[in-house]
């Protein structure tokens, strides 16, 4: 009981409770499923570490694996990201950034894929694999959702970031 006390003495009762400035369950759903996405990129790659290994290459369903798992990574980086905008705002850089994203996971998939699609070094009727430019080409399409992701950060000199003193009275962000 005195601790309650002591504790008031310090701090004024409107400061004891911090407002939440962004919608935490999007957020942590977002970071679950980012790591999500990363142990099925893991999988995909390198099967060995889960004693999944049948292959001496990486085959259709090892591509298929870790393309999923760039896939659900670059999804939740946009959830992510975007729960730090206030609800329908954001600058053309951030609407850019969400394209680039959406584009390079698609270059990543077309590339990684390209045999399976019929237009890859390698015929459908032969084994499959992934070659060396199907890697160049998703390592391409990586590089194109990271700098998405990089374009959908807010900056810290925007005048939409939320500041504590005035979070409830401006913009709500919380959809929930």
């Amino acid at each position: 009981m005195s601790d309650k006390k002591a504790s008031s003495k310090n701090y004024p009762e409107e400061h004891e409770k911090a407002p939440v400035l962004y919608p935490r369950r999007r957020l942590q759903f977002g970071l679950l499923a980012t790591f999500a996405g990363f142990l099925l990129v893991v999988l995909g790659a390198k099967p060995e570490f889960f004693g999944m290994d049948r292959s001496p290459v990486i085959g259709f369903m090892q591509t298929a694996t870790f393309l999923v798992g760039i896939g659900v990574i670059a999804l939740s980086g946009y959830f992510c990201l975007m729960s730090f905008w206030p609800k329908g705002y954001t600058t053309i850089t951030a609407d850019f950034g969400i394209r680039l994203v959406a584009t390079g996971w698609l270059i990543a998939v077309f590339s990684g894929m390209a045999d399976v699609f019929g237009f890859g070094s390698h015929p459908v009727t032969g084994l499959v694999f992934f070659g060396r430019l199907q890697a160049m080409g998703v390592e391409i399409g990586e590089m194109f959702i990271g700098i998405g992701l990089v374009m959908m950060i807010m900056p810290p000199h925007s005048s939409l970031r939320i500041k504590p003193e005035d979070s409830i009275n401006r913009i709500n962000m919380t959809e929930e």
